[in-house]
């Protein structure tokens, strides 16, 4: 019989859901199991290496009887054959700690450690996938330190040699896990869902994967080839924790973790629900704070770089087949340029600084090819900074940035172009009494590619501008969907509301996160709604900001660099980076463990002064290559074979759990930001989110949107909107 090579491929869920850690003197033992622990995994982890992992998955799956049988052998094997000495412990196997998933295991200057999510909550669902965010997390130290002491309890840190363990331990712990980490087991956070959604554009890899699958079981309605792809490094902030393991664990075992926000409303539409969905992912790519992370590195990655991705499912539907969703991406990042700012100086704006001259642009040059092949062209650069001063401050870099881009933009082919707009917000904002978010309402009109936001710090005045544009795709993405019938939709509906909640719960969580407070300008602030009372809480914000940057960036740095492994501690005697046998502490700057070509010129990209981007990404555009390339280059594609109703690929399984009794009033779906509940005034007969409402704020009726400026950009194309299913 000849094989169907239109087996139906689907992506696979994560089977680890559950972990289990049992220790002895020698061994931690992880037991992995599913959500209804029906099937199980299995690994050890040695613990007399002191300095080394040694970790054995034999990538086999148990039953809960085999497993329960496994278990007993390795408890007997390591209980004592001979009467115990007084006060030690006979227990030959103990359950230490239930889990969630592994983040990934850290050295420093001691032993590994292992770190768990011991706590999770729900806060998404993208179609029949399921979104986490972590709330606790608890850090295991694998070796057995006291194994020849007469204490075999005593699991502690005590017989650590090195002084300076604990303190790079407590700065790892810096870095609060519980804090807008999230994960997924069955879909793929660090991408877009128009990367995910991309068809795999290599079918040799499904029939060399396949070749082994008995011929009895290529009938459709049987078959299914369950598909795990490779991440989007850049966003995957657990990268440098799985570097030791991912090449030995099973994928069941790996979870990518994103950092950033993630947020989730219900726009109910006459008793049709219609999911917003907000992603902001971090880049781990020269992370950092506000004052110490300016400007781009060598390798022409950007501070504060985001990435935002607004996501409208119809979910109404429960068939993969018929699932329909759009899918719209913008991204914020410092100037790509080399420059600073000195914190150390106690005043409100430290100066700018441009730290070296790059008459080619050779950091933006790398940066902007990244974009493009991200996302395809053409790139829009909306520049929000300050362009008439009394004093040069923020045009400073306006002025050098024009100037980059005209010299990127002449070896460009004309339709490819990056295209520049510089946008005054702040002169805007001070000069007109109306709507400044008008000026910014046509700002979704034109993106064929990506629209990339800027302003000083890519907080306050970025935030604003991004929730304009996404109210043009908005606008869109429900038009495309048949939600409503034209392209009107107005800032004080219930829609909107939902929209710019979310947003502003973005822009405090990534101001926190890179800034040290919330917003200080806030949305409602530029539309000219806020009350006269609303000025005292932004002169606390700039307080609470003022004071994280000058006292406490330094820590965070630090803590930020050594969990990425920017930073990889190293004892005296062996130094093995650019910092010697320093330690974080004692370096006056991280500028060159950010910049390693700085001092090994064999290391720097070098690229032509013309050719400043990859001929391969070129020859894509419009599109992006790294979509058109799917599964050509994914050194990491897992490709498994799996009956369709095996729960690995079952993803309506993995939503909703018919093996748990769950409470409609536990159901997330019932306690997600709702327009009617949370929204709609009680006093209003019109149940439409999408009418005006008229909010009234210091004694003002809210006023319609009046044109400062307009700027056209482009929404994504129609075909982008399409009905696709999430399998």
């Amino acid at each position: 019989m000849e094989k169907n090579k239109s087996t139906l491929q689907r992506c696979m869920v994560g089977l680890v859901q559950k972990i289990a850690v049992y220790e002895t003197k020698s061994r931690f033992y992880l037991v992995g199991s599913n959500s209804n622990e029906s099937k199980f995994k299995v690994i050890k982890i040695d613990r007399l290496e002191p300095k080394d992992l040694n970790i054995h998955d034999d990538h086999l799956e148990y039953t809960a009887q085999e497993v329960k049988d496994l278990l007993q052998m390795i408890d007997q094997g390591n209980r004592f054959t001979k009467v115990p000495q007084k006060g030690s412990n006979s227990v030959g196997l103990k359950k230490t700690h239930s889990a969630f998933g592994i983040v990934g295991f850290v050295r420093f200057l001691e032993g590994y450690y292992m770190i768990l999510i011991t706590k999770r909550r729900k806060v998404s669902e993208i179609g029949p996938h399921t979104i986490y965010k972590i709330e606790d997390t608890t850090m295991v130290y694998i070796p057995n330190v006291n194994y020849n002491s007469n204490n075999n309890n005593n699991y502690g840190y005590n017989k650590m040699t090195n002084p300076d363990e604990n303190r790079y331990v407590k700065m790892f712990q810096n870095v609060d896990l519980s804090s807008n980490f999230y994960y997924s087991h069955s879909y793929d956070l660090s991408n877009t869902l128009q990367h995910n959604m991309t068809p795999n554009n290599n079918n040799s890899v499904s029939e060399e994967k396949t070749n082994d699958i008995p011929e009895s079981s290529w009938f459709y309605d049987s078959s299914c080839v369950g598909v795990r792809w490779s991440p989007c490094w850049r966003f995957v902030w657990n990268e440098y924790l799985l570097k030791d393991a991912k090449n030995i664990l099973h994928f069941d075992w790996l979870l990518y973790i994103t950092h950033g926000f993630i947020g989730q409303s219900n726009i109910n539409v006459y008793n049709k629900n219609i999911f917003l969905t907000l992603i902001a992912r971090r880049s781990n790519k020269f992370a950092g704070t506000r004052y110490l992370k300016r400007g781009a590195n060598m390798g022409g990655s950007v501070a504060n770089e985001v990435e935002t991705e607004q996501i409208i499912i119809d979910a109404s539907y429960t068939n993969l087949d018929m699932i329909r969703f759009t899918s719209f991406v913008q991204t914020r990042g410092s100037i790509p340029l080399y420059w600073s700012q000195d914190n150390n100086k106690m005043v409100p704006k430290p100066p700018i600084i441009l730290d070296q001259s790059d008459p080619f642009g050779s950091a933006a040059g790398q940066h902007f090819n990244q974009l493009l092949g991200r996302f395809g062209s053409p790139v829009i650069v909306l520049d929000l900074v300050k362009k008439k001063e009394k004093k040069k401050h923020e045009s400073l870099l306006s002025d050098e940035f024009v100037v980059c881009i005209k010299y990127l933009n002449q070896f460009l082919p004309v339709e490819h172009r990056i295209k520049y707009i510089g946008y005054d917000m702040a002169r805007v904002s001070k000069n007109c009494p109306l709507d400044v978010l008008a000026s910014h309402e046509e700002a979704g009109r034109r993106q064929n590619g990506v629209v990339r936001t800027n302003c000083i710090d890519c907080l306050d005045r970025t935030n604003t501008a991004q929730y304009a544009i996404a109210k043009c795709a908005l606008i869109k993405q429900l038009y495309s969907l048949g939600v409503i019938d034209n392209f009107s939709l107005d800032y004080d509906s219930d829609c909107m509301r939902m929209m710019e909640d979310l947003f502003e719960d973005q822009g405090d969580t990534l101001a926190l996160q890179y800034g040290g407070s919330q917003l200080v300008h806030r949305i409602r602030g530029y539309r000219k709604l806020t009350a006269w009372t609303s000025s005292s809480r932004d002169i606390m914000q700039t307080l609470s900001r003022y004071y994280s940057n000058t006292f406490s960036d330094s820590e965070k740095q630090n803590a930020m660099n050594i969990f990425l492994g920017v930073f990889i501690p190293s004892s005296r005697s062996s130094p093995s980076q650019a910092s010697g046998s320093k330690q974080i502490w004692e370096l006056s700057s991280d500028y060159y463990i950010h910049n390693e070509a700085a001092l090994d010129l064999g290391k720097l990209n070098r690229r032509s002064y013309c050719q400043w981007w990859d001929q391969r990404i070129l020859d894509c555009l419009p599109y992006s290559y790294e979509d058109e390339s799917k599964g050509i280059l994914d050194e990491h594609l897992a490709v498994e074979y799996h009956e369709r109703s095996s729960e690995q690929v079952n993803l309506l399984d993995d939503l909703y759990k018919p093996h748990e009794m769950t409470s409609f009033d536990d159901l997330f779906a019932m306690n997600m930001s709702h327009s009617l509940k949370d929204f709609m005034p009680k006093s209003s007969s019109d149940i439409s989110p999408f009418c005006t409402r008229m909010y009234t704020s210091s004694g003002k009726k809210a006023t319609g949107y009046v044109c400062c400026v307009m700027l056209y950009f482009s929404l994504l194309p129609t075909n982008h909107s399409t009905n696709q299913s999430t399998n």
